[in-house]
């Protein structure tokens, strides 16, 4: 599944052609995607003015200029592709190249801007993605939103703040972190790689990082800190890249080629002079990477 990185990706690459365009017409080539879609969708974005693109957690936000907002999660292997009149701008060497088989084109917004028209197309083969759309001043309150925790890439993240959140618990650490409600947005190969290069284990319990008074210890301080760098170097990197990955002009980043830990199985530890080696543990029946000489 994308994680927060791929889809910021997608965010900034569909940015350019969606904001300031209006939604002549929104497709709709089926009933459904994972869950039906709402009841008069089509009807109630045609005309609209779409006001910015933002993005929550895993959450890409549609932002129209009549106060609603369209949701789109890309679930398993949901990609978005801009086409102009002309064609389809995919260029790039794919690695792991996303699909363009139209048969799986289920929704498509056809735009019009200056006098332009072009289309974005959202492509699921295995339909996990899904659409909705809400009021935007009632969105902190959608059960999608109401109760995730703060961003990893925001101010609201903070060894403080996280320090509350961990007090007395014995979960384990990868497991705190992949919890929503704790923070919003991270996944498997970012908590492995953050917890790398804060030298932490995966099964540490999440409250031994918290002294006794609530406080954050060193440690804790030093994993917000990761987690902020891990996702902004894969932003940076636009995204991981991972077999069901392409940025919205169908080229690919090159994160997934400096992992530290996620999938290194075997390799040696890149921390310098720990000399361990990288292993592989299942935890909630996931896999998790790390090095059992240095992260303690």
């Amino acid at each position: 599944m994308p994680e927060l990185p791929e889809v910021e990706t997608v965010r900034r690459g569909l940015a350019p052609a969606m904001e300031g365009a209006e939604i002549v017409r929104l497709e709709l080539r089926r009933g459904d995607l994972r869950f039906p879609f709402p009841l008069e969708f089509a009807a109630s974005v045609a005309g609209r003015r779409v006001v910015s693109l933002s993005r929550r957690a895993k959450y890409l936000l549609i932002d129209l200029d009549n106060g609603m907002t369209v949701i789109a999660h890309l679930g398993m292997s949901g990609s978005f592709r801009i086409e102009a009149d002309i064609a389809a701008v995919t260029p790039g060497d794919f690695h792991h190249p996303r699909s363009k088989n139209e048969a799986h084109d289920h929704v498509i917004f056809h735009l019009t801007r200056n006098g332009e028209q072009s289309r974005i197309v959202y492509n699921d083969p295995r339909r996990f993605g899904f659409m909705d759309i809400v009021v935007r001043s009632e969105m902190a309150s959608h059960p999608f939103f109401r109760d995730l925790g703060p961003e990893p890439t925001g101010n609201a993240l903070s060894a403080p703040d996280l320090a509350k959140r961990f007090a007395g618990k014995a979960q384990p650490l990868k497991s705190a972190l992949l919890d929503q409600k704790m923070i919003a947005g991270l996944g498997n190969i970012y908590v492995c790689e953050a917890l790398w290069r804060a030298h932490l284990s995966p099964l540490r319990a999440s409250g031994t990082l918290v002294t006794k008074t609530g406080k954050p210890r060193e440690k804790l301080v030093l994993l917000v800190a990761s987690i902020r760098e891990v996702i902004a170097d894969a932003i940076a990197a636009g995204g991981s890249s991972l077999r069901d990955h392409i940025q919205t002009d169908g080229s690919l980043g090159y994160f997934q080629h400096s992992f530290s830990v996620y999938d290194q199985e075997g390799a040696a530890c890149r921390t310098p002079g720990c000399g361990g080696t990288v292993g592989r543990i299942v935890q909630a029946g996931r896999s998790t990477f790390y090095c059992a000489t240095c992260q303690k």
